[in-house]
């Protein structure tokens, strides 16, 4: 149901002076990570919250587990040495473009969102009000998924439909994956010698995202109003003609809902093949099995056309950076995906990349390919210090 982490160094460029407490309340879990400097001082996650026969009723309940186990550790969510709290916030829409400090009238401005994230900011906002209930006086943060895309120019948000639907409706692309993008991007550039250059980010899980960065600054990312557009993920389907939606409500009689089930529930590398945990997909792909085999096509082939694409979209690329559990434990997605683009610069090295150093493209190379493991927590502490100081300085 839960545990705790002591001590675990996160790897971190820069370090977070202060204790950062940082709280990611999902429907029916909350995740936490205690950092200081670029250490976790205890890490967990508390699962299950409501579900039938799961002896933790509701997320007040889950918090407060939260806290007996950050006591357990010594580090009691009441300690005097606790700077802030930092909250992960799913959806800011174009209202929220940097990390913010929590008030009641941004509580409410998060609710006006809801609309663009049924699923994810209600219970964002929920552990939002309870955590303020347990430390009223500590400064908490709400830090934005899709803040770090904010900067992509309105010819990339901009969705080709009638603009007063749009408009109204708020109908773009926000793009998500933000802390992780933010986070990759400046560690690699930075590992590469190259910290105003020119990044793709491949942030492969179970969900999976790309982005452009320039200088920092991200220019374009392949999800769009909600997380289902983009690239192949684990059950979602990622790129789609939007005709599709027509024909299964009008040809298969399908709901609205079992449509947003298939495309996010039971599409992706499930449906192609009927496994979303890649490490079984290559086990079936060893074994002869063509299913593993089309479905690994298709997901390598959807990333290698972002990669193109955001090759063209930035001119030149100093690096790209895979992260993520598939991104950073896949050897053979990474030398898939990048097969065949020598032309532009960019080739994977067969030993380093089976052997998963940080570097894996070959010396002299003129793009850098690189494997970042990702740190959400520690970036979402980083940003929430980082808002505190400056509205309080001391």
């Amino acid at each position: 149901m839960s545990h705790g982490v002591s001590g675990e160094g996160s790897g971190g460029e820069g370090g977070v002076a202060g204790r950062v407490l940082v709280l990611n309340t999902g429907s029916s879990s909350v995740k936490y990570a205690l950092m200081a400097g670029d250490r976790r001082l205890a890490s967990g996650m508390v699962e299950r919250i409501g579900e039938p026969g799961s002896p933790v009723a509701d997320h007040e309940e889950a918090l407060k587990i939260v806290a007996a186990e950050l006591a357990g550790e010594g580090l009691g969510l009441d300690s005097p040495e606790l700077t802030a709290i930092g909250h992960r916030v799913v959806h800011g829409g174009t209202t929220f473009t940097e990390p913010t400090p929590i008030t009641d009238e941004v509580i409410g401005k998060i609710e006006e969102l809801v609309p663009l994230a049924p699923l994810h900011n209600p219970p964002n906002l929920v552990g939002i009000e309870i955590a303020r209930r347990l430390r009223p006086d500590l400064p908490q943060v709400a830090v934005f998924d899709t803040a770090f895309h904010s900067t992509i120019p309105e010819a990339a948000a901009t969705y080709a439909i009638d603009r007063e639907t749009a408009e109204r409706l708020r109908i773009r692309r926000y793009g998500f994956h933000g802390t992780s993008h933010a986070y990759v991007s400046r560690k690699a550039a930075l590992a590469a010698g190259r910290p105003r250059g020119n990044v793709i980010v491949l942030h492969l899980g179970n969900g999976a995202s790309a982005s452009a960065v320039s200088d920092g600054r991200c220019v374009e990312t392949s999800m769009g109003m909600t997380p289902l557009e983009g690239l192949v993920m684990g059950t979602r389907s990622g790129d789609l003609d939007p005709a599709v939606v027509v024909y299964l409500g009008r040809t298969a009689g399908m709901s609205l809902d079992e449509i947003d089930t298939l495309l996010n529930r039971r599409s992706g590398m499930l449906g192609l093949c009927g496994d979303n945990d890649m490490r079984v997909v290559r086990e079936r792909l060893a074994a002869g099995d063509a299913e593993a085999e089309l479905a690994l096509a298709v997901y390598c082939h959807r990333l290698r056309k972002y990669v193109g694409a955001y090759y063209a979209v930035l001119g030149t690329v100093d690096v790209i950076a895979f992260t993520g559990g598939v991104g950073e434990n896949a050897p053979l997605v990474r030398e898939i995906a990048l097969a065949g683009l020598e032309a532009l610069g960019i080739a994977v090295d067969p030993g380093r990349n089976a052997r998963g150093e940080r570097l894996i493209s070959p010396d002299g190379s003129p793009v850098k390919v690189m494997v970042i493991p990702t740190d959400e927590e520690l970036e979402i502490a980083r940003q929430t210090l980082a808002i505190v100081s400056r509205t309080n300085p001391r």
